[in-house]
């Protein structure tokens, strides 16, 4: 294999960024990927498409691409919340979630068109959460749940079901938690 910073082509770049994204502890990023092998973002979000196309279980997230398997899968509990809050509530909301040992893996929002729309977050902690929510703002993104008025799920996950329920107690305190 070509050493990084020169072009490398095709198959080989794919092998190379499976790699990377599998030996990786934090997400990649597009940039640093096409950095890596002397090509164009464009051309690794091609090439990330191609990889999921054949089955391997690669994550956009807002931080850059992880490869998904079973050593940063949580062995602990998983929920799915439904929450409703103003944008600029966002970060009280990720915060007090991670704040509790809780992991936000993504949101989800339901689109009168388009049916369930989901983006994947991954974040863990509240650098995680900074970073995110560096991005939407230097991007000048808008949030998902923009679409619905508020109203969006998460799945998130922790160690312990106590850490889940403390995490819930706190949204609903907040106001932010729907329930049913």
């Amino acid at each position: 294999m070509k050493e990084e910073g020169s072009k490398v082509l095709g198959e080989e770049r794919r092998e190379l960024i499976l790699t990377w994204l599998k030996e990786g502890s934090k997400p990649l990023s597009g940039k640093i990927l096409a950095e890596r092998t002397n090509v164009s973002r464009q051309v690794i979000v091609q090439d990330v498409s191609l990889l999921k196309a054949k089955g391997e279980p690669i994550i956009a997230t807002s931080r850059g691409y992880v490869y998904f398997n079973e050593n940063n899968k949580n062995p602990g509990c998983t929920m799915i919340i439904a929450v409703c809050h103003r944008s600029e509530d966002t970060a009280d909301e990720l915060y007090t979630l991670v704040d509790h040992g809780v992991s936000v893996k993504n949101v989800m929002v339901e689109h009168p068109i388009y049916g369930d729309i989901t983006g994947s977050l991954m974040l863990k902690n509240r650098r995680d959460v900074d970073a995110f929510l560096h991005e939407l703002k230097s991007k000048q993104a808008e949030l998902l749940s923009r679409l619905t008025e508020g109203v969006h799920l998460h799945t998130i996950e922790a160690d312990t079901q106590e850490q889940l329920d403390e995490a819930c107690e706190a949204l609903k305190a907040a106001g932010y938690l729907l329930e049913h």
